[in-house]
């Protein structure tokens, strides 16, 4: 087939990956490049960005695309997006933001939520008067201080002239698209994290007893659209800042949560993926919504029809390694490779530190002498929520070096990995094949790693680092008639390497996974004490 050539714009927290792919038979990388844009910290809890810095990014990194490459601007037939989600982004009339874009880190709102939900009579710290319908209709509920409605009750309280223009609300990538088509609309996975989403079946789109209940003017709320649909084509005033022909074809696209297991191919019913970025999860496709309250796992809507990601998360995955960029290989003696500043791409991280492990860290047997490390730096959402628990190093000896301890951080992210399985598998099954993405899926030593502690074959693809950004492709490549579905996504994503598990080292992991499973429990008290 003729291939496709696309532009998928990875929005991330810190900045965007803009990716040219081509689409034939595989999605193939053709060139990328990467900016960075500032999140404005604020003292009484605040995160802020400038979507004029986003903007600017955007512009500047397609240009770069294209200077790398010999394929023209006018080839290309699609833009789309994978985006931070939960983003809250509210516009005028012309699209302008009437405040900064509010962060998911966000956390000001802790009168508004306590006035909004937290009061009266109570289940879970929720009112259950508000609870409950939530639950039922939206299949989720607003209880963190962090969820997008508290910070647009904070704007209407705290800043009642502004908010008095406000238009739309609309998440990062929504705002993204509005700039390039005029249009102000919102996919169903970003419309989902909103928590005023309408999952039911006939009933679905805005719920207007939600908003009424959590005060919310639905006149605010965007047209609900698909992640494969064409919202629009590219106007001439943005086809002129970006650099690209005017009408092209921009997409829905879709949150990272929702578009990086369309990436790594796992998009079929029963198919799990892993993901290891900064943070790290695992996500099974499921026909159905399905929650286990007990473990904070939930079922989210996805960029799919039909069908929802089973999603259990652990905030510091990949952090966990930066911890150990920092503190155990970039030290005062030298020992890593080379002193250089790895801290601006995490491409760049993933790669000179995993040169260091696969040199280093494969020499040292399995089960790093019996050291255990939990990677709870920033607390555990699952399967305990506890933002008291910490990480630690349990099992030292004489014997213990850094090699050991650098080891044991990898081993405790996967056990924690397949503590999700086993969490996961108790309502909904996970697969035997599972899809490993993600920067920590450059490393082979990781890979065998994972497929060691947990027992599953593990599946790698080309540029696992990039996966966000391949399932904004399959998007368009849905949206341009390549594949008729996203379901069909494996087609275009094939593995390139697989990892069997390896026996005698999977009886040792058993062994110390046993004893990981402990350490919370065993600790509770103690973290509360000193981080309480």
């Amino acid at each position: 087939m003729a291939k496709k050539y696309v532009i998928s714009y990875d929005i991330g927290t810190t900045g965007v990956k803009t990716c040219l792919f081509s689409i034939g038979d595989e999605i193939n990388l053709i060139s990328a490049a990467m900016e960075g844009y500032k999140l404005y910290i604020l003292p009484d809890g605040g995160a802020e960005q400038d979507p004029d810095e986003w903007w600017a990014a955007l512009c500047s990194t397609t240009k770069t695309v294209f200077e790398k490459c010999d394929i023209k601007p006018e080839q290309v037939e699609g833009i789309s997006f994978c985006s931070q989600m939960q983003g809250l982004v509210l516009v005028d009339k012309d699209g302008k933001p009437v405040h900064r874009a509010f962060s998911y880190m966000d956390q000001r709102a802790k009168k508004q939520i306590k006035e909004g939900i937290a009061n009266g009579l109570q289940v879970a710290g929720a009112n259950v008067f508000k609870l409950i319908p939530s639950l039922i209709i939206t299949g989720a509920a607003a209880l963190s201080v962090k969820d997008p409605v508290w910070k647009y009750n904070w704007m209407k309280e705290n800043e009642p002239e502004n908010f008095k223009r406000v238009h739309k609300w609309l998440d990062v990538k929504d705002y993204l698209i509005s700039r390039m088509t005029d249009r102000f609309t919102m996919t169903r996975d970003s419309a989902f994290g909103t928590l005023l989403y309408d999952i039911r079946k006939g009933h679905e789109g805005w719920s207007k007893t939600i908003c009424k209940l959590l005060g919310v003017n639905p006149d605010h709320l965007a047209e609900i659209v698909e992640s494969t649909d064409k919202v629009g084509g590219l106007t001439a005033k943005a086809a002129a800042e970006l650099g690209l022909a005017p009408g092209t074809a921009v997409f829905g696209g879709g949150g990272d949560a929702s578009l990086i297991g369309v990436g790594a191919g796992s998009v079929e019913i029963g198919e799990t993926h892993i993901y290891n970025g900064t943070s790290g999860w695992v996500s099974t496709v499921c026909e159905k919504n399905v929650v286990d309250t007990a473990a904070m796992i939930a079922a989210i809507i996805g960029a799919q029809k039909d069908s929802f990601n089973y999603f259990a998360e652990l905030e510091t995955a990949g952090k966990c390694l930066e911890w150990v960029k920092d503190h155990l290989a970039l030290d005062e003696i030298g020992i890593f490779l080379e002193k250089t500043d790895v801290v601006q791409s995490t491409e760049t991280v993933y790669t000179s530190l995993y040169d260091y492990l696969s040199k280093v860290v494969d020499e040292i047997p399995a089960g790093s002498g019996g050291v255990i490390f939990t990677p709870w730096l920033h607390g555990n959402r699952c399967p305990f929520e506890d933002p008291n628990a910490r990480g630690m190093f349990f099992n030292m000896s004489l014997d213990t070096g850094k090699t050991e301890l650098i080891r044991s951080v990898l081993e405790g992210v996967c056990m924690h990995m397949r503590w999700f399985l086993e969490t996961q598998d108790k309502k909904v099954r996970t697969s035997s094949v599972v899809r490993f993405v993600g920067g920590g899926a450059l490393s082979d030593v990781t890979c065998q790693i994972l497929a060691d502690v947990t027992g599953k074959t593990v599946e790698t693809v080309d540029s696992p680092q990039n996966v966000g950004a391949v399932g904004a492709a399959v998007i368009m490549a849905v949206g341009l008639g390549v594949i008729d579905d996203v379901s069909h996504a494996k087609r275009l994503i094939p593995a390139k390497k697989t990892f069997i598990p390896n026996e005698k080292n999977k009886e040792i992991y058993d062994r110390n996974y046993e004893v990981y499973k402990t350490l919370y429990k065993n600790n509770k008290k103690a973290f509360a004490a000193l981080n309480g």
